[in-house]
């Protein structure tokens, strides 16, 4: 059996056993990552921990304090009761309300998981104070994020039609662009459909429960210094492009000193154990990196005679690896396997890297990716282990569905 066959057969068990015996995934998954990185890879430490996410930790623990912080403090509940005046009391709009801040954010050249990071905790606390399905609102925000996410000056638009361009392919930059927004704008407009009626306050007339309950929610200087971090830690990822990470933990470090008490009830608030889940599994997925896992099963599928049977197979890889790993780094590599049957002229060059960004990118709602994971981190007072389940089996879905959908579209009428 060969190195790459037996790592992909261990992540499996690493699956069923985080399933059918209650372990965190994470927690197998870094024993995984030291079993075959030793055993099978022959690699030593510092090979297994180069595929530690370092900047995705920071992040995660960054803007859960931030917004721990702001949860204890009552920021958030002045945010949320701000949204509701600013959509006069329609409680089923917010979640498009977040799709487009989010896709706007991305679409002007933000990073899609800093754009994640900072709108999916406001959302994700409007959610839980509303009765709004957390994973609508999660979902909403991931597919805004993607929607903007391929615009011509965007990270990811410029980072693929940079691939298209040197790999000598023609593509279409606008083309990408509206393939990604009317992927992203249809599945959210399903998803709204199914879950927007599994809340206690989610008709599109009718007021606002709960509003006013609480009375007026005021502005005392701890809230209003909060604010002010928040707009701050925005300008700084967005106009110095500052790591979001290190942003939020030294915000959130200046609010801490001058108001300790948030502080002690925040730091346990920070979502340690999908730090654990996420950090373990991308270790284990940069084990398969390490490998050549990824490339042996791209190079598997490149060689298949039939370029629209690889097709399909390659958005697949491309979805089920991009829901672990970088979305942008399997596009990297992906793309310039396509080229060998890309350049038969069989198949439309533009439709088939647009499928690939499709399908790399739709996924990002898995709770094993920068979005969705920050997702599961920024929702507050719910069941973290349903909820993964949850974004879990909507990620499989996407996977599922989407890849084969994308190809359908945008590359069969070309071939």
């Amino acid at each position: 059996m060969s190195p790459e066959l037996v790592s992909i057969l261990v992540l499996v068990v690493v699956f069923v056993l985080a399933t059918t015996r209650s372990v965190n995934m994470g927690a197998l998954a870094f024993a995984a990552a030291f079993g075959v990185g030793t055993l099978v890879a022959d690699l030593d430490a510092d090979g297994i921990f180069a595929g530690f996410p370092g900047d995705l930790f920071v992040v995660l623990v960054g803007v859960t304090y931030l917004f721990a912080l702001a949860r204890a403090n009552g920021t958030t509940d002045w945010l949320v009761h701000a949204a509701v005046r600013l959509v006069r009391g329609r409680v089923a709009l917010i979640p498009w309300v977040m799709f487009a801040l989010t896709g706007a954010l991305t679409a002007i050249g933000a990073v899609s998981p800093a754009a994640v990071a900072i709108v999916a905790p406001v959302a994700l606390s409007f959610a839980t104070r509303y009765g709004i399905s957390p994973l609508l609102m999660g979902a909403m925000v991931v597919h805004g994020a993607q929607a903007g996410g391929f615009s011509p000056i965007s990270i990811y638009g410029s980072i693929v039609n940079g691939i298209v361009e040197r790999e000598k392919l023609p593509g279409s930059e606008i083309g990408l662009f509206l393939a990604s927004l009317v992927a992203n704008l249809v599945i959210a407009a399903v998803v709204f459909a199914v879950f927007r009626r599994r809340g206690r306050a989610v008709a599109v007339d009718g007021d606002v429960p709960g509003a006013g309950d609480d009375g007026p929610v005021r502005l005392s200087p701890a809230r209003t210094a909060t604010l002010v971090a928040l707009v701050a830690l925005v300008v700084a990822v967005l106009g110095f492009d500052l790591d979001a990470g290190l942003t939020a933990v030294t915000l959130a470090v200046l609010l801490s000193t001058v108001w300790p008490d948030d502080s002690r009830r925040a730091v346990n608030e920070i979502a340690w154990s999908t730090v654990l889940l996420i950090c373990g599994v991308l270790t284990y997925v940069g084990v398969l990196q390490e490998m050549g896992t990824i490339t042996w099963a791209g190079e598997g599928v490149g060689g298949i005679g039939v370029p629209l049977l690889a097709a399909v197979l390659l958005c697949y890889i491309g979805a089920l690896v991009s829901a672990f790993a970088s979305s942008v780094g399997i596009m990297g590599a992906l793309i310039p396997l396509a080229v060998p049957f890309l350049a038969q002229g069989e198949i439309g060059a533009a439709g088939m890297v647009a499928a690939l960004a499709v399908s790399a990118t739709v996924v990002d709602v898995s709770p094993f990716s920068t979005n969705g994971a920050l997702v599961l981190a920024a929702a507050p007072d719910v069941d973290r282990d349903r909820f993964f389940r949850q974004l879990m089996v909507y990620g499989g879905v996407v996977v599922a569905v989407v890849p084969a959908l994308a190809w359908l579209v945008l590359v069969v009428p070309d071939s």
